[in-house]
């Protein structure tokens, strides 16, 4: 029996990690970039998590055999008037990284009291095969911003994202916690419903 592979459009191991532990016991074994598109990039130029998703699933899906799968996602606070947003990962340019873009957040929030330090994690994943779009959901949290980094875990901004029912920052959950309340996890559960229904899907 072949194999079939679902394309996870990303070279984030991050990401991709996540998402193998979320998509974990469908017949798809996800594969990223790296592994069957190497070198291969799509420059985002989108205004909106959607805007991002859907272009990027497109234009792998057109290089792709089987179903692929774009996610795109970020951090808003609400003090900074929704930033950095779809800029999340490239918020500290000309270097950005996780910790560059932690540190940029803090200094824009310094002496910004704790009921103004909302903020809300999105995450858009759209489902495309051979250039025609199949699914789009989204998934969002909310929590706050700490006042310094706390926890070891996760990635991104989840050492700053406080998510007060478990008086945790993302960072300090253990990864099925996370998983369980995230952005991300919230809209792979949707996903994961519309292919455990659609239950086919060609590989290569």
């Amino acid at each position: 029996m072949t194999e079939r592979r679902l394309l996870l459009a990303t070279t984030n191991p991050g990401k991709i990690r996540e998402m193998r532990a979320l998509f974990k016991g469908l017949p798809w074994r996800i594969v990223g970039l790296g592994e069957v598109l190497p070198g291969l990039t799509f420059p985002e130029r989108g205004r909106t998590f959607l805007e991002n998703a859907r272009a990027k699933s497109l234009f792998y899906s057109r290089k792709w055999a089987g179903l692929t799968l774009a996610e795109d996602s970020g951090l808003e606070v609400e003090a900074l008037d929704g930033a950095p947003g779809v800029i999340s990962a490239r918020f500290a340019r000309p270097r950005p990284g996780d910790e560059s873009n932690n540190r940029k957040v803090l200094r824009l929030l310094a002496g910004v009291p704790e009921k103004r330090r909302k903020a809300r994690y999105v995450c858009v994943i759209v489902l495309s095969e051979r250039g025609r779009v199949i699914k789009a959901v989204r998934g969002e949290v909310r929590g706050r911003i700490a006042v310094e980094p706390r926890g070891t875990g996760g990635f991104g901004y989840d050492p700053l994202f406080y998510y007060s029912p478990l008086r945790k920052t993302f960072a300090e959950l253990s990864a099925e916690a996370k998983n369980r309340v995230s952005h991300r996890g919230r809209a792979v559960r949707m996903m994961r419903g519309f292919l455990e229904k659609k239950g086919q899907g060609p590989g290569r």
